[in-house]
């Protein structure tokens, strides 16, 4: 039951930044880490977007247990 209310409040922090620029780190696997700028497109019940500032139609996609795991991580722009 806390799990659930942990992810819910990583969703809702997301969907706080809908439209705002971030900093994404993502874990590649095999010690490879991948970081991105972009902007947060949209937000699903499981997933949220983000598009890539360096690729003009570049999208990914992750889940908020994501974030949670730090698999991905998230820097928000002030």
């Amino acid at each position: 039951m806390e799990g659930r209310n942990v992810l819910l409040s990583i969703k809702k922090d997301i969907e706080r930044h809908v439209g705002q620029k971030v900093v994404l780190k993502a874990n590649g696997g095999r010690r490879k880490i991948f970081v991105n700028k972009g902007v947060i497109e949209k937000t699903y019940p499981s997933i949220f977007i983000i598009r890539l500032d360096n690729d003009t139609q570049r999208k990914v996609s992750y889940s908020y247990s994501d974030v949670l795991t730090k698999t991905v991580q998230l820097d928000f722009a002030k």
